[in-house]
Protein backbone atom coordinates (compact mmCIF):
# COMPACT_ATOMS: atom_id res chain seq x y z
CA UNK A 1 0.00 0.00 0.00
CA UNK A 2 1.21 3.46 -0.85
CA UNK A 3 1.61 5.38 2.41
CA UNK A 4 1.40 8.69 0.54
CA UNK A 5 -2.21 7.98 -0.45
CA UNK A 6 -5.20 8.56 1.79
CA UNK A 7 -8.18 7.03 0.01
CA UNK A 8 -7.94 4.36 -2.66
CA UNK A 9 -10.82 3.01 -4.75
CA UNK A 10 -10.46 -0.74 -5.17
CA UNK A 11 -12.28 -3.63 -6.82
CA UNK A 12 -13.36 -6.52 -4.59
CA UNK A 13 -13.81 -9.87 -6.32
CA UNK A 14 -16.97 -11.76 -5.39
CA UNK A 15 -16.75 -15.54 -4.82
CA UNK A 16 -19.40 -15.97 -7.53
CA UNK A 17 -21.33 -13.54 -9.75
CA UNK A 18 -24.36 -11.77 -8.25
CA UNK A 19 -26.73 -9.65 -10.35
CA UNK A 20 -24.33 -10.31 -13.23
CA UNK A 21 -21.45 -8.71 -11.32
CA UNK A 22 -18.09 -10.29 -10.56
CA UNK A 23 -16.76 -7.39 -8.50
CA UNK A 24 -17.97 -4.65 -6.18
CA UNK A 25 -16.35 -1.34 -5.35
CA UNK A 26 -14.56 -0.58 -2.12
CA UNK A 27 -12.68 2.40 -0.69
CA UNK A 28 -9.63 1.96 1.50
CA UNK A 29 -8.71 4.78 3.85
CA UNK A 30 -4.97 4.39 4.36
CA UNK A 31 -3.43 6.48 7.15
CA UNK A 32 -0.05 8.09 6.74
CA UNK A 33 2.84 5.76 7.58
CA UNK A 34 0.68 2.62 7.47
CA UNK A 35 1.49 -0.14 8.47
CA UNK A 36 3.55 1.17 11.38
CA UNK A 37 2.01 1.62 14.84
CA UNK A 38 -0.86 -0.48 16.20
CA UNK A 39 -2.11 -1.49 12.72
CA UNK A 40 -5.82 -1.32 13.48
CA UNK A 41 -8.34 -1.92 10.67
CA UNK A 42 -12.01 -0.95 10.71
CA UNK A 43 -14.47 -2.39 8.16
CA UNK A 44 -17.87 -0.76 7.53
CA UNK A 45 -20.92 -2.23 5.79
CA UNK A 46 -23.77 -0.03 4.57
CA UNK A 47 -27.51 -0.39 5.13
CA UNK A 48 -30.35 -1.67 3.00
CA UNK A 49 -31.18 1.60 1.28
CA UNK A 50 -27.66 2.99 0.90
CA UNK A 51 -24.22 2.22 -0.45
CA UNK A 52 -20.59 2.80 0.49
CA UNK A 53 -21.10 6.55 0.08
CA UNK A 54 -23.58 6.74 2.95
CA UNK A 55 -22.71 10.14 4.49
CA UNK A 56 -22.39 8.75 8.01
CA UNK A 57 -20.07 5.94 6.92
CA UNK A 58 -17.94 8.34 4.87
CA UNK A 59 -17.67 10.74 7.80
CA UNK A 60 -16.71 7.96 10.22
CA UNK A 61 -14.12 6.50 7.83
CA UNK A 62 -12.53 9.89 7.22
CA UNK A 63 -12.33 10.65 10.94
CA UNK A 64 -10.92 7.23 11.83
CA UNK A 65 -8.37 7.30 9.01
CA UNK A 66 -7.21 10.66 10.35
CA UNK A 67 -6.63 8.88 13.67
CA UNK A 68 -4.33 6.34 12.01
CA UNK A 69 -6.86 3.52 11.53
CA UNK A 70 -7.00 1.68 8.22
CA UNK A 71 -10.63 1.85 7.07
CA UNK A 72 -12.53 -0.08 4.44
CA UNK A 73 -16.03 0.59 3.19
CA UNK A 74 -17.59 -1.40 0.36
CA UNK A 75 -20.73 -2.06 -1.64
CA UNK A 76 -22.95 -5.07 -1.24
CA UNK A 77 -23.90 -6.55 -4.64
CA UNK A 78 -27.40 -5.01 -4.71
CA UNK A 79 -25.91 -1.53 -4.21
CA UNK A 80 -23.24 -2.10 -6.85
CA UNK A 81 -26.03 -3.11 -9.26
CA UNK A 82 -27.80 0.19 -8.59
CA UNK A 83 -30.81 -1.27 -6.80
CA UNK A 84 -32.58 1.13 -4.45
CA UNK A 85 -33.07 -1.36 -1.65
CA UNK A 86 -31.60 -4.70 -0.66
CA UNK A 87 -32.64 -7.77 -2.60
CA UNK A 88 -29.65 -9.81 -1.43
CA UNK A 89 -30.11 -12.79 0.85
CA UNK A 90 -28.31 -12.99 4.19
CA UNK A 91 -25.92 -15.50 2.60
CA UNK A 92 -25.06 -13.12 -0.26
CA UNK A 93 -24.49 -10.27 2.20
CA UNK A 94 -22.21 -12.45 4.31
CA UNK A 95 -20.22 -13.57 1.29
CA UNK A 96 -19.86 -9.96 0.19
CA UNK A 97 -18.57 -9.00 3.61
CA UNK A 98 -16.08 -11.88 3.59
CA UNK A 99 -14.88 -10.83 0.14
CA UNK A 100 -14.24 -7.34 1.50
CA UNK A 101 -12.29 -8.74 4.44
CA UNK A 102 -10.08 -10.70 2.06
CA UNK A 103 -8.76 -7.38 0.74
CA UNK A 104 -6.97 -6.83 4.04
CA UNK A 105 -4.79 -9.85 3.32
CA UNK A 106 -3.65 -8.82 -0.15
CA UNK A 107 -0.41 -7.36 1.19
CA UNK A 108 1.08 -9.79 3.77
CA UNK A 109 3.53 -7.10 4.93
CA UNK A 110 0.63 -4.82 5.93
CA UNK A 111 -1.76 -7.20 7.65
CA UNK A 112 -3.77 -5.51 10.42
CA UNK A 113 -2.95 -6.61 13.95
CA UNK A 114 -6.36 -5.58 15.33
CA UNK A 115 -9.75 -5.64 13.61
CA UNK A 116 -13.14 -4.02 14.20
CA UNK A 117 -16.19 -4.94 12.14
CA UNK A 118 -19.56 -3.29 11.88
CA UNK A 119 -22.11 -1.43 9.86
CA UNK A 120 -25.48 0.23 9.63
CA UNK A 121 -28.81 -1.63 9.39
CA UNK A 122 -28.47 -4.85 7.41
CA UNK A 123 -24.74 -4.20 7.29
CA UNK A 124 -24.71 -4.41 11.09
CA UNK A 125 -26.62 -7.69 11.00
CA UNK A 126 -24.25 -9.10 8.36
CA UNK A 127 -21.26 -8.14 10.52
CA UNK A 128 -22.85 -9.84 13.54
CA UNK A 129 -23.38 -13.03 11.55
CA UNK A 130 -19.70 -13.08 10.58
CA UNK A 131 -18.51 -12.65 14.15
CA UNK A 132 -20.93 -15.38 15.25
CA UNK A 133 -19.52 -17.74 12.59
CA UNK A 134 -16.91 -16.89 13.97
CA UNK A 135 -14.53 -14.39 12.42
CA UNK A 136 -12.03 -13.12 14.97
CA UNK A 137 -12.62 -9.46 15.75
CA UNK A 138 -11.56 -7.19 18.58
CA UNK A 139 -14.97 -5.56 18.52
CA UNK A 140 -18.30 -5.47 16.72
CA UNK A 141 -20.08 -2.13 16.29
CA UNK A 142 -23.76 -2.19 15.36
CA UNK A 143 -25.39 1.05 14.22
CA UNK A 144 -29.16 0.95 13.83
CA UNK A 145 -29.23 -2.83 14.31
CA UNK A 146 -32.48 -4.14 12.71
CA UNK A 147 -33.87 -6.22 15.56
CA UNK A 148 -37.34 -6.70 14.08
CA UNK A 149 -39.52 -5.73 11.09
CA UNK A 150 -40.64 -2.12 11.12
CA UNK A 151 -43.03 -1.39 14.01
CA UNK A 152 -43.21 -5.08 14.99
CA UNK A 153 -41.10 -5.53 18.16
CA UNK A 154 -42.97 -8.74 18.99
CA UNK A 155 -41.17 -10.31 16.01
CA UNK A 156 -37.70 -9.54 17.35
CA UNK A 157 -34.92 -11.78 16.03
CA UNK A 158 -31.82 -11.37 18.24
CA UNK A 159 -30.48 -14.92 17.81
CA UNK A 160 -27.33 -13.87 15.94
CA UNK A 161 -26.32 -11.68 18.90
CA UNK A 162 -26.33 -14.61 21.30
CA UNK A 163 -23.68 -16.44 19.27
CA UNK A 164 -21.18 -13.59 19.25
CA UNK A 165 -18.15 -13.76 21.52
CA UNK A 166 -16.70 -10.37 20.49
CA UNK A 167 -17.40 -7.23 22.52
CA UNK A 168 -20.30 -5.32 21.01
CA UNK A 169 -21.27 -1.66 20.79
CA UNK A 170 -24.85 -0.76 19.88
CA UNK A 171 -25.59 2.78 18.71
CA UNK A 172 -29.32 3.20 18.16
CA UNK A 173 -31.58 6.06 17.21
CA UNK A 174 -34.36 6.60 19.72
CA UNK A 175 -36.88 6.80 16.85
CA UNK A 176 -35.63 3.65 15.11
CA UNK A 177 -38.79 1.79 14.08
CA UNK A 178 -36.87 -1.43 13.45
CA UNK A 179 -35.33 -1.59 16.90
CA UNK A 180 -37.61 -0.91 19.83
CA UNK A 181 -35.50 0.16 22.81
CA UNK A 182 -37.31 -2.02 25.35
CA UNK A 183 -37.14 -5.06 23.05
CA UNK A 184 -33.41 -4.54 22.48
CA UNK A 185 -32.65 -4.20 26.19
CA UNK A 186 -34.62 -7.36 26.90
CA UNK A 187 -32.66 -9.26 24.25
CA UNK A 188 -29.31 -7.94 25.47
CA UNK A 189 -29.88 -9.46 28.90
CA UNK A 190 -29.16 -12.81 27.24
CA UNK A 191 -25.95 -11.68 25.50
CA UNK A 192 -22.87 -13.24 27.03
CA UNK A 193 -20.25 -11.07 25.35
CA UNK A 194 -19.31 -7.65 26.78
CA UNK A 195 -21.61 -5.03 25.32
CA UNK A 196 -22.48 -1.35 25.52
CA UNK A 197 -25.54 0.54 24.30
CA UNK A 198 -25.81 4.20 23.33
CA UNK A 199 -29.01 5.98 22.28
CA UNK A 200 -28.89 8.94 19.91
CA UNK A 201 -31.70 11.28 20.94
CA UNK A 202 -34.48 11.76 18.36
CA UNK A 203 -32.57 9.92 15.62
CA UNK A 204 -34.19 7.43 13.26
CA UNK A 205 -32.72 4.22 11.83
CA UNK A 206 -30.48 6.24 9.49
CA UNK A 207 -29.46 8.67 12.26
CA UNK A 208 -31.43 11.55 10.82
CA UNK A 209 -32.98 13.91 13.34
CA UNK A 210 -35.96 16.27 12.82
CA UNK A 211 -35.39 20.00 12.54
CA UNK A 212 -36.97 20.55 15.95
CA UNK A 213 -34.02 18.68 17.49
CA UNK A 214 -31.86 21.73 16.84
CA UNK A 215 -28.88 19.65 15.69
CA UNK A 216 -27.17 19.46 12.32
CA UNK A 217 -26.26 16.31 10.46
CA UNK A 218 -22.60 17.07 11.17
CA UNK A 219 -23.27 17.30 14.91
CA UNK A 220 -25.02 13.92 14.92
CA UNK A 221 -22.14 12.38 12.95
CA UNK A 222 -19.66 13.84 15.45
CA UNK A 223 -21.69 12.37 18.32
CA UNK A 224 -21.66 8.91 16.76
CA UNK A 225 -17.95 9.19 16.02
CA UNK A 226 -17.18 10.22 19.59
CA UNK A 227 -19.00 7.20 21.00
CA UNK A 228 -17.45 4.78 18.50
CA UNK A 229 -13.87 6.04 18.79
CA UNK A 230 -14.00 6.13 22.60
CA UNK A 231 -15.27 2.54 22.70
CA UNK A 232 -12.58 1.37 20.27
CA UNK A 233 -9.87 3.02 22.34
CA UNK A 234 -11.09 1.20 25.45
CA UNK A 235 -11.20 -2.12 23.62
CA UNK A 236 -7.66 -1.67 22.32
CA UNK A 237 -6.39 -0.98 25.84
CA UNK A 238 -8.18 -3.92 27.44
Amino acid sequence: MDSSSQFQEIQIRLPEPVHGLGHVKGVLGVPEWWPTGERVAVVFAHGGSGDLDDPLIVALCQALTARSYLTLRFNFPFAEAGMRSSSDSALVLERGFRAALSVLGRDPSALPARLFLGGIGIGARAAASLVADPVRADGLFLLGFPLHPQDKPAQADPEVLFRSTSPMLFIQGQRDRRCDGAALRKALRRVGAPMELYDVAEADASFHVPRRAGRTTEEVQAEVFGVLSSWMTRRLRS
